[in-house]
């Protein structure tokens, strides 16, 4: 069986850099999991990527050390069920509101007599050892996201769930359950009372023993959230690196030859 190299870092005491996918190619899979990140995750919820796409994906990221994660769509038994026996090290669900929501997400993702997962890991017998249906529940992430005025209301009891992992802050979502459209949505949240919210869940996870990961749009911020204790941080995603890098690169070829910068340019660099 796989030994699953977040926990191991969490072990060695140091935090976890995530990559993130949202396009569904396993090219660019196989190529953002070489760049050296200790954990990749795809995204079923707000990338172009399905359920066939994604198995494809973790099989072009196997060659990696990476472990290989998955946010599903929703809190779904069968795609939670169906990504894990595809060969994910872990899982990150969306919309997480109450303590018996994290209750289900948990017994989806753990054999019994812990949770109800059906066995039949198809593809991760393969990927992961004929052994797998022994040691899958040991070495298996499961993150209930945080990203509402509910979930912070019952966080609490959220994070006493037995068998939750940890929690992943989301923060666009976190700041319109907050405050509405009061703010501007995205990542890199500076507003005191969003950054207040943040470092509350952060806490309150650590004080329940657990841990706790951050969505960011930069690297620079990513750097901030681990010194504030964060356990996994999401350094930005393959759509905005590759329209970040795209465009500064033609915004450099436009001002070796004495152009202006277009308009797309400014806004691939400007954010996603």
């Amino acid at each position: 069986m796989f030994r699953n190299p977040v926990r191991e870092k969490w072990a060695a005491g140091q935090a976890v850099a995530n990559g993130w996918l949202s396009i569904a190619s396993p090219f660019v899979a196989e190529i953002m999991a070489a760049q050296g990140y200790d954990s990749v995750t795809i995204d079923l919820q707000h990338g172009f990527v399905g359920l066939e796409a994604a198995g494809a994906m973790l099989q072009a990221m196997r060659a990696s050390d990476a472990a290989l994660m998955a946010r599903v769509p929703w809190l779904d038994p069968g795609d939670i069920m169906k990504v894990l026996d595809a060969g994910a090290h872990g899982i990150i669900c969306p919309m997480i509101n109450t303590p018996e929501e994290a209750a289900r997400l948990v017994s989806y993702v753990r054999y019994p007599p812990v949770g109800v997962r059906s066995f039949g890991p198809t593809r991760a017998l393969f990927a992961a050892g004929a052994d797998y249906g022994q040691h899958a529940d040991r070495e298996i992430l499961c993150f209930a996201m945080i990203e509402t005025g509910e979930a912070v209301n019952n966080l609490e009891a959220i994070v006493a769930t037995p068998g939750l992992d940890g929690v992943y802050i989301g923060p666009a979502d976190l700041t319109l359950g907050l405050t509405g459209r009061k703010y501007r949505t995205g990542f890199d949240r500076e507003e005191p009372e969003v950054v207040d919210a943040i470092r509350h869940i952060l806490d309150t996870a650590h004080s329940a023993g657990i841990r706790a990961g951050l969505h960011n749009g930069s690297a620079a911020y990513a750097s901030k959230a681990v010194g504030w204790g964060f356990d996994l941080v999401t350094i930005s995603n393959d759509v905005r690196l590759l329209a970040g890098a795209a465009g500064e690169s033609l915004a450099a070829f436009r001002r070796s030859v004495g152009e202006g910068e277009t308009a797309g340019g400014k806004q691939a660099q400007g954010g996603y």
